[in-house]
């Protein structure tokens, strides 16, 4: 059995995007007009794991985390349809998220997590308080 509950359901999913997502966009925007510099998409450690906006000079890696892709605690939803193939990758998602923050921190970066449904203006404030 596909991933995928219906052809509907690929075509949903494949359209997700994995980077410049619009909340992204929205604080990547705001930051930049803010005078900040940053790499985008970068994986502070090497290897795969990337954080969405990375400050290499001072060490913040931050996170823009969807709220299903990522079970917000407020907002993520269980799947309805296939659920024996989504629980256990979001729960992998979650676990992930736990791991990567931890080996940054031990490394010496601050970690900056957001979820998307946070106002950019906020989430902006907080990134330029740690960066400046």
């Amino acid at each position: 059995m596909s991933w995928a509950s219906s052809d509907g359901s690929r075509r949903s999913m494949q359209g997700n995007r994995r980077r410049d997502t619009s909340p992204e966009l929205a604080i990547r925007r705001r930051i930049h007009a803010a005078g900040l510099r940053y790499r985008v998409d970068f994986a502070p450690l090497g290897g795969r794991r990337k954080a969405d906006i990375v400050f290499t000079r001072k060490h913040i890696a931050v996170f823009i985390d969807g709220c299903y892709w990522h079970s917000c605690p407020e907002h993520g939803t269980l799947p309805k349809r296939n659920s024996e193939y989504w629980l256990p990758k979001l729960q992998r998602n979650v676990e992930r998220d736990r791991e990567t923050t931890g080996l940054l921190q031990e490394a010496g970066w601050i970690v900056m997590r957001f979820w998307e449904h946070e106002a950019a203006d906020d989430v902006v404030r907080r990134i330029k308080a740690a960066v400046l």
